[in-house]
Order: structure tokens, then C-alpha cells, then sequence
């Protein structure tokens, strides 16, 4: 048995097609096919049902595909253990939700280059599901995000509480009102981002507890699209008081709700299993200083 073999294993499992798994894997479809046959002999077991042009994994199969993720997994972490080194340029791959990747990470990035110059640091943003899914398939060394974060082979570090923080467009009359409370939102259409965020769920389950139903108007994958939105007076929003930047003066207006005050529970996860190495360790230490800026003050 071989290491190519597994991962081709995999590579078929997760495209679901032999074609689409040797272009994934870079090899021809026929070598992928032979390999994956010559494995099925040498196991005693077929792995795929081979169904047209589609392949879906035998019970054997899914009980070797949860092994071979296993096997790569611990692989994939004694190279690195054995390659960390201080003469080597090191390189780790952080996740970030994208409340937190515009605002933090760039703060984050160039201190970790100042104080850490042979440390290179790779970002992926995406919503918190997919940073978990990335982070348990070995692809993430650490990830920032909001919790809760519940998986038993996750561990979870606090941080900080962020204030969730109410915005506006100039020209709506919420901007000029000397108190805003959460009742004031409930006949208000809401700017959000799409479904999959953690900080669109954190907004839906304030207004329950404030009793009223949210309208959500728009649904945005970026926060820049959430402010443009509602410059323009196509809704209101609320988000992190860290996404306020000087640019917003002439079109938003951040407002703390006199009745309410929302907050979020930042928090770095990363694989219980996983090696954590120099690199993911001082980059670590940095994330524990907390941002790089301090938070605008709000109006009210």
C-alpha cells in the first residue's frame, strides 16, 4: 500500500468521478483507475461502486476513507514536526471569518512581519462552516472566528468580547434620533451577510431575544457590500465595532443602542490533534496581544 494510493482514494471519494479525481491528483485516469484497482486487490474489498461516470464509495470504502484521512493526516504532521527547524523559512495557513479578515488580519500580518520576518503566513476567508471543514481536513494551522465553535476534536481559545454596534446611512432618520433602542429596529429592513455567517446568526438570534421578527432585505458575502448597501438607505445593519474604518465618516453613521448592548466572543480554534509548530505558536502569540488598533468610539 501506498501513500499515492490513498490520496487517490480520497481524491475520488471527494469528486466523486475517476476523471476529475486524476486531474485533481495530476496523473492520468487510467494510472489513477490501475491504482485504485490494485489497491481494491490488495485489500480484498471494492472501494467504489462504479456507476456510469459516477463513483461512490462501498461500505468498505467509507470505512477506508475515514482510515486514509487518519494515515495522511498523522503523515502530513511528522513532516512538518521533523521539518521545523529555526534555519528554515517556516509557513502557516490561517483562516479568519470575513468580519474579522478585513479588520484584523491586516493588523496582524504586519506586525508578524516586523517581529517575525522568516514566517510566512497564508490566509483563507470564509464563512466559520467551511473554516471548521478546513480545519479538520488538515488544510488550516490556526483560525479566528466568533463562537460557538463545538467539535470535539477542535480546541477553542477565547480572546476578547467585541460589541456588536448598530449602522445606519447619513440621510436616515435613525441617524438623528438622540436615542436608539432595540424596539427601534423591529419595522426596519436588515442588511446582512449571506446565511452561512456566524455574525448574521448572532444578529437574527438579538432580534428574538428583543421579541421582534428581523427583515432582511439583502444578503452580502462581503461587509463592504453590507456598508454600501446601507450608504445608500437600502437597509440598516449591524456589525462589529472593529469594521469601522476612517473611509465610513462620510456615509455611516455607527449608533449603540441605549437599551441594548450586543457582543460577540472572538476566539482562535485550531486541530486537537495537530502539531502546532514554531511558526502557528508565534503567530499565536501575537493574535494573543489583541488587535492591532483600538476600536473607534461609537456615537450615541
Amino acid at each position: 500500500m501506498e501513500l499515492n494510493q490513498l490520496r487517490y482514494v480520497l481524491a475520488v471519494a471527494e469528486t466523486g468521478n475517476f476523471t476529475r479525481a486524476a486531474t485533481q491528483s495530476h496523473i492520468s485516469q487510467p494510472s489513477l483507475s490501475q491504482q485504485i484497482i490494485n489497491l481494491e486487490r490488495e485489500l480484498g474489498h471494492k472501494l467504489f461502486h462504479r456507476l456510469g461516470r459516477k463513483a461512490v464509495p462501498t461500505e468498505a470504502g467509507n470505512a477506508f476513507l475515514d482510515r486514509a484521512r487518519r494515515i495522511l493526516f498523522e503523515v502530513e504532521d511528522a513532516t512538518k514536526e521533523l521539518a521545523d527547524s529555526p534555519t528554515f523559512e517556516r509557513k502557516i495557513t490561517v483562516g479568519a471569518i470575513p468580519t474579522l479578515a478585513t479588520n484584523l488580519l491586516p493588523g496582524l500580518i504586519s506586525r508578524c512581519r516586523q517581529r517575525f520576518p522568516n514566517l510566512q503566513v497564508d490566509i483563507r476567508e470564509d464563512f466559520k462552516n467551511t473554516l471548521i471543514k478546513e480545519m479538520l481536513g488538515g488544510e488550516l494551522d490556526l483560525a479566528l472566528a466568533s463562537r460557538p465553535i463545538a467539535n470535539p476534536s477542535i480546541h477553542v481559545e477565547t480572546l476578547w468580547n467585541e460589541r456588536l454596534i448598530l449602522v445606519v446611512g447619513k440621510a436616515h432618520p435613525l441617524a438623528r434620533k438622540p436615542k436608539v433602542t432595540s424596539a427601534d429596529l423591529a419595522n426596519e429592513t436588515l442588511v446582512l451577510l449571506g446565511s452561512s455567517s456566524s455574525l448574521a446568526a448572532q444578529v437574527r438570534r438579538f432580534c428574538g431575544d428583543h421579541h421582534f421578527e428581523p427583515r432582511i432585505g439583502s444578503r452580502c458575502s462581503q461587509i463592504a457590500t453590507v456598508k454600501a448597501l446601507v450608504a445608500i438607505g437600502a437597509g440598516i445593519s449591524i456589525l462589529p465595532t472593529g469594521a469601522q474604518a476612517p473611509e465610513d465618516h462620510d456615509t455611516l453613521v455607527y449608533i449603540a443602542l441605549s437599551d441594548a448592548e450586543p457582543t460577540r466572543e472572538i476566539a482562535v480554534f485550531r486541530h486537537m490533534q495537530r502539531y502546532q509548530s514554531r511558526g502557528a505558536e508565534q503567530f499565536l502569540s501575537l493574535v494573543r496581544e489583541g488587535p492591532a488598533k483600538p476600536e473607534a468610539p461609537a456615537q450615541s
